[in-house]
């Protein structure tokens, strides 16, 4: 079964276009909890999507995401800098030849002091201009112990296309 699979992968793959994507976003806190720690968040995301077909993309990402902090807590002592590094699956499905939906989940790794990470998902609209950049926009939810992460996003995307050889 695990070979029909793959061997069903690789077949669709030979007539996609596929790339390595790199983006970057900026996030405002949506809860309470969030917004009283961060004013203000941003991130860079790497990825390799593959196409399997004209209508679904499969791949994985890893990115970073930094919180900056209010700068000052009530009493009066500068918080900490939040950080975040997540690494996921991603999904899009391609409601036209501009617009998708889908999402990325896996586990955030939390870098900073204190910081366990959790559980990752973000929902993603996108819309593409021209053949390689797309603006979107995301939610972006990391479930933790400690404290739980949820921004919006708008962010922007750009493909770099695989070139494929030919052999003569």
């Amino acid at each position: 079964m695990i070979f029909g699979l793959a061997a069903i992968l690789f077949s669709c793959g030979l007539m996609a276009q596929q790339g390595v994507k790199l983006g970057a976003h900026g996030s405002l806190p949506i809860t309470d909890e969030v917004n009283s720690v961060v004013s203000l968040a941003a991130g860079i995301d790497v990825g390799y999507m593959h196409a399997l077909g004209e209508v679904v993309d499969l791949g994985i990402m890893a990115g970073y995401i930094h919180g900056f902090p209010e700068k000052y807590d009530v009493g009066g002592a500068d918080l900490p800098s939040i950080q975040f590094l997540p690494m996921a699956a991603s999904i899009r499905f391609w409601l036209s030849n501009s617009v998708s939906i889908g999402g990325d989940g896996g586990y955030a790794l939390g870098l900073n002091e204190g910081n366990e990470g959790g559980a990752y998902y973000k929902p993603i609209l996108g819309f593409l201009f021209g053949t390689q950049t797309e603006i979107n926009l995301s939610y972006t939810g990391i479930a933790s112990d400690g404290l739980d992460w949820a921004t919006v996003n708008f962010g922007i995307l750009y493909t770099f296309p695989q070139k494929y050889r030919t052999r003569y």
